[in-house]
């Protein structure tokens, strides 16, 4: 046998190999990743995500916990491709929130537009602390909007003062903002952080007068390098009450129908939160930080956060968030069941 034919036999030998050999390392990683059962547990879990596309916000809130350490966000056709990515495991809600989103109008109007007409979300959400809202962007952007939430902590402004929560102008355009919403069919929701300054206070006429059809009561809660620890810009510890005072803030408010209280226990891994570099955050006990689903995916980025579904579950994540009342986006007339699942 030549010499030459003894290098094509080998050549052809070593080819062989390591094609047989990539071809099996493909193959096992996708069987992996379409069969087993954490991934498939992953994909249940991302039914609602909040998408804090910045940090910037106008407003000092003491208690905080997603503070201005960076004025980055997302390129807005990378911010698509990723919520495109989470939309194709299992997103039915968005929830889009800061800092102050409203900071930048026209990008989160185009994101809500997105996720309504191409990814054809069940919901799409907004929470905003109101002061940069104007009736022209729910012209613009209405109809793609199924939720708007605006924070209100109190009903005194003194007290806002005292949280950060403003100058003393903080509830001014809050009854305006309930008449757009009505006027342009967008479901109005209140969200409140009850701390050591608003736990005795009695929101019961202020509440009825705005008719919420959802209001969300959070007990303060300390965030690990948010709004704690040495690293932290906010320092929420002076805002901390027991879980009886919440209680007591509870028991006056609880007969009101839109009234969902949500204590420490309950929000602590219950959030599927995407940041501003559209990673994954952990903000239980300890923080922890994904690698941006933009790099690794949104399976490997999930395996690197904590999540509880119980307690998401147990805090009424789902809920009827759909607006069903006037025509939808694409023209037919809604419906007024619940979800069903």
């Amino acid at each position: 046998m030549c010499v030459c034919t003894c290098i094509v036999i080998i050549l052809t030998i070593f080819v062989i190999f390591f094609v047989q050999k990539f071809s099996n390392k493909n193959k096992n990683k996708t069987q992996k990743f379409k069969t087993t059962d954490e991934n498939k547990k992953n994909y249940k879990k991302l039914i609602s995500v909040n998408f804090h596309f910045t940090r910037k916000c106008n407003y000092e809130c003491g208690f905080c916990f997603h503070t201005a350490k960076t004025s980055h966000y997302t390129e807005l056709e990378e911010a698509k491709r990723g919520l495109r990515m989470v939309k194709e495991v299992g997103m039915k809600k968005i929830n889009f929130s800061g800092g102050e989103p409203f900071l930048y109008p026209k990008y989160l109007g185009e994101l809500i537009k997105f996720c309504k007409t191409t990814l054809e979300l069940e919901s799409t959400s907004i929470v905003s602390n109101g002061s940069q809202i104007k009736e022209s962007w729910f012209q613009k952007y209405a109809k793609y909007l199924d939720i708007l939430a605006i924070s209100v902590d109190s009903f005194n402004e003194e007290t806002n003062i005292r949280i950060g929560r403003g100058r003393g102008k903080h509830l001014e355009k809050l009854s305006d903002i309930r008449d757009w919403c009505e006027k342009y069919n967008v479901k109005f929701k209140l969200n409140s952080v009850i701390g050591t300054y608003n736990w005795q206070e009695n929101m019961v006429e202020e509440i009825e007068n705005l008719r919420p059809f959802r209001w969300k009561v959070f007990q303060c809660l300390l965030v690990d390098t948010e709004n704690a620890g040495e690293q932290a810009i906010r320092k929420a510890k002076e805002f901390i009450i027991t879980d009886q005072q919440f209680e007591d803030f509870c028991s006056r408010h609880r007969h009101l129908s839109s009234f969902v209280p949500e204590p420490n226990v309950l929000m602590k891994e219950s959030y599927i939160i995407l940041d501003e570099y559209m990673r994954f955050l952990n903000k239980g006990d300890v923080y922890k930080e994904s690698k941006s689903i933009l790099e690794v995916g949104i399976l490997k980025a999930m395996e690197q956060i904590d999540f509880d579904e119980k307690s998401f579950n147990a805090r009424g994540g789902v809920y009827d968030w759909t607006k069903t009342d006037h025509l939808n986006v694409n023209g037919n007339c809604g419906s007024d069941d619940k979800l069903s699942w």
